[in-house]
């Protein structure tokens, strides 16, 4: 546990950091401000994050540009149908020793073997290859033949996907979808920020990116945004929120059973939590706030609950139903305990 004035020097740290990523960030990327408060939770959050988005929102620039701002390694991975899993992996090769004549096994790392993956249109490769790189996500190694190779650390896989094109895609299922911490919707500019992207792009060469955190610090972040203490009542909201998106449990309300077919898992109330720590940090709070739950509600379990069929036909999304239960759940503890349907989802 830390110091008052420990914790206080890891704040400002982490409060500088964020502010020197987002302003070499600015150089390139103009507003997407809520994205890139998301990106930059998942990566001081130790988790994944999956970009949708339609074609021509900067999806893939601004993963490029924060991998930029970090002094680590990168690596993109465009992903296409023919694309096997011994391409993302590497694979093993023969190689003469040239002083005893002798042929040796040697292992070529592939492009997943860097701290930062840009995993582009991760949607247009066969499970196959997604199973690969699963493993990757969640276990931190990939196993060839049966040998276990480890990553490196920090290691994040950030991914994008484009949501209209049907055409020679591949839905994730749903194991991998659930491995990304967040699932960050990319809307369109605002006619401000579009204007300046115009000015911006069809002028002079915007200025160099620079690396301003390096592996070490971001791993010494990762670190103290995990010993932030979290009290029982945050995490007893937390824990209503996500219980609430679960069919057949008792106390779920009345427009969930009629709208979802099946809820989130345990991990989304991990997830949730982790993300508020990271959100009340680079706040400037050591403490985390049941807003902090509230703003990583969306990211975190759009791509974990699954609206019915009679809800899509009505234009129900998921990010619909999350701010109804959202709006329906009090942050106020005795508020919360005194509930007879919240009683029933707590005790349940």
């Amino acid at each position: 546990m830390t110091t008052d004035g420990s914790a206080k020097a890891d704040l400002d740290r982490l409060q500088k950091a964020r502010e020197q990523i987002l302003g070499q960030l600015s150089k390139t990327i103009v507003g997407q401000v809520d994205v890139v408060e998301q990106l930059l939770i998942s990566v001081f959050a130790k988790g994944h994050c999956l970009l949708e988005g339609v074609p021509g929102l900067a999806k893939t620039l601004m993963i490029s540009s924060l991998a930029k701002t970090l002094n680590l390694s990168f690596s993109r991975i465009q992903f296409t149908p023919d694309l096997m899993p011994a391409d993302i992996t590497g694979t093993e090769v023969l190689e003469e020793n040239r002083s005893t004549g002798s042929r040796e096994r040697r292992f070529m790392e592939g492009p997943l073997f860097a701290n930062v993956v840009l995993a582009d249109e991760i949607n247009r490769t066969p499970p196959k290859t997604q199973a690969a790189l699963l493993e990757a996500m969640q276990e931190r190694q990939i196993t060839v033949g049966r040998v276990r190779h480890a990553l490196s650390d920090p290691f994040f896989v950030l991914a994008t996907q484009n949501p209209i094109e049907q055409e020679g895609t591949y839905p994730l299922p749903e194991a991998q979808q659930d491995r990304f911490m967040f699932k960050v919707q990319v809307g369109y500019p605002s006619f401000a920020d579009e204007f300046e992207v115009a000015r911006r792009t069809t002028g002079k060469a915007s200025a160099a990116i620079e690396a301003v955190l390096s592996g070490e610090e971001i791993l010494s972040l990762q670190e103290f945004i995990r010993g932030i203490e979290v009290s029982e009542n945050v995490i007893r909201y937390a824990l209503a929120i996500v219980r609430q998106t679960r069919v057949g449990q008792e106390g779920v309300p009345d427009f969930v059973r009629e709208q979802v077919a099946w809820g989130a898992g345990p991990r989304a109330v991990q997830f949730l939590i982790l993300g508020a720590k990271a959100k009340a940090a680079m706040s400037g709070r050591s403490y985390v706030d049941p807003v902090d739950i509230q703003f990583c509600a969306k990211p975190v379990l759009r791509h974990r609950m699954v609206v019915n069929f009679a809800a899509e036909s009505d234009g129900v999304t998921s990010d619909a139903v999350i701010d109804r239960i959202v709006s329906n759940t009090p942050t106020a503890q005795d508020e919360l305990l005194r509930d007879a349907r919240f009683q029933r989802i707590l005790a349940s």
